[in-house]
């Protein structure tokens, strides 16, 4: 059986529906079943129209459906990738996780296979404390933190972040790094990683 893989994203503009994008496509070359996710916006609508580029991103992913519990405990595994705000992790991706505490009190987030990336403006605006806050609800969860590290030259090429690929993004909204190859190692590595242990609990 095939790992099933939720890759779950909060996007404003579009840098992490990219990563996000990026990861659903390695790892279904890797052979999972990948469903890809956004979390519900919670900005008001007067936020998202005052700013071109948000407006356009939201109008232009409107296709893809919203994650759900239901998602949660259907995959194996989980990629999130998140905009950092103020050194954490968007609150839009906070709220879902916030949700999750049925089924975490039942056990059934226990041994997923998880994955984190982040997006920041410059490449000290607090990627990893995103990444790392990311893990410290995985922590609580009993899931099982799959990072990149240090284990494939493409993570030094992106910059060089252990915890999970990361990009800055100029003010034209462009990405600073080249991260995709890092994207879908790190993909590709949760997979693998997932696959394990879907095949040593069966």
């Amino acid at each position: 059986m095939s790992v099933k893989l939720a890759v779950i994203y909060y996007s404003s503009t579009g840098t992490n529906y990219q990563l996000a994008t990026w990861a659903k496509e390695a790892a279904e070359e890797a052979g999972a079943e990948v469903r890809l996710l956004k979390v519900p916006e919670l900005a008001p609508q007067a936020a998202i129209d005052s700013n071109p580029a948000w407006k356009a991103h939201a109008e232009a992913t409107k296709a893809v459906p919203e994650v759900s519990l239901a998602d949660l405990e259907w995959a194996d595994a989980y990629i999130f990738s998140v905009p950092t705000r103020f050194g954490n992790m968007a609150a839009q991706m906070k709220q879902f996780l916030d949700t999750a505490g049925g089924l975490w009190f039942q056990g059934k987030l226990t041994d997923k296979v998880v994955s984190g990336m982040a997006s920041a403006q410059n490449p000290h605006g607090g990627q990893e404390a995103t990444i790392l806050s990311l893990y410290t609800t995985m922590y609580h969860w009993g899931a099982i933190v799959v990072s990149p590290g240090y284990t494939d030259p493409s993570i030094f090429a992106a910059g060089g972040n252990p915890y999970g690929t990361s990009v800055s993004v100029d003010q034209q909204g462009k990405m600073v790094e080249n991260v995709e190859e890092a994207v879908k190692y790190q993909a590709k590595r949760t997979v693998t990683v997932a696959n394990w242990v879907k095949a040593g609990k069966n």
